[in-house]
C-alpha cells in the first residue's frame, strides 16, 4: 500500500469471446481494404460477407471454393490473423481443406461415409449435407404481454398459443 501503483498498456487487442465484435470487424475489413490489389476475390469476401467473424459465401465451382478459402487465409495471415474453421456442402472441397482448419464436427468423419453435420451460421441452423436451413419452432404457452411478445420476437425460435 505504500508503493505507487504500477501502470500497464496493453499493446495488442486481443480477439475472442471477451472482446469487441466491432474492434475485430474494423480490423478485419481494414485488413481487406488493404490486401485488395494483391488479393481481390478474397478481399471482396471479407468486406462483404463477413458478420462479425462468420464468413459464408456461394461459389460456382469447388476449384472456387478451394482458392477462396486459400486467398482468404493468406489475407489473414497478411495480418497476423488465423483463418480456419471452414465447413463446406461439397465434401471434395472439406476433403482438400487440412484437418486442422475445418469446423469441429467435421474434424472426425469419414467424408466417404458419414453424412454432413448441422452447423449454426449467424443465429440459423444450416443442414450442411443438403445445404438448407433447418428452423425449429417451440410452442410456449405464454401470456399475451409486451413484454413476452418482444421475447419471442427476439428470440426467432418459439411460436405462443
Amino acid at each position: 500500500m505504500d508503493k505507487k501503483p504500477l501502470e500497464y498498456r496493453m499493446r495488442v487487442h486481443l480477439f475472442g469471446a471477451a472482446s469487441s465484435p466491432g474492434c475485430a470487424n474494423y480490423g478485419l475489413k481494414y485488413l481487406a481494404k488493404i490486401c485488395q490489389s494483391d488479393l481481390p476475390k478474397a478481399s471482396f469476401f471479407v468486406q462483404n460477407n463477413f458478420y462479425v467473424d462468420d464468413g459464408l459465401s456461394s461459389t460456382e465451382t469447388e476449384e472456387e471454393a478451394i482458392q477462396l478459402i486459400k486467398d482468404a487465409q493468406e489475407l489473414c495471415a497478411n495480418g497476423c490473423m488465423h483463418l480456419h474453421k471452414f465447413i463446406s456442402n461439397r465434401k471434395r472441397v472439406i476433403d482438400l481443406i487440412p484437418v486442422s482448419e475445418t469446423a469441429a464436427d467435421v474434424k472426425d468423419l469419414d467424408l466417404a461415409l458419414d453424412q454432413l453435420p448441422v452447423e449454426r451460421a449467424l443465429g440459423v441452423r444450416w443442414c450442411v449435407e443438403n445445404d438448407n436451413f433447418k428452423f425449429e419452432i417451440m410452442i410456449k404457452n405464454v401470456m399475451a404481454t409486451r413484454r413476452n411478445m418482444l421475447s419471442i420476437v427476439a428470440s426467432h425460435r418459439y411460436l405462443f398459443l
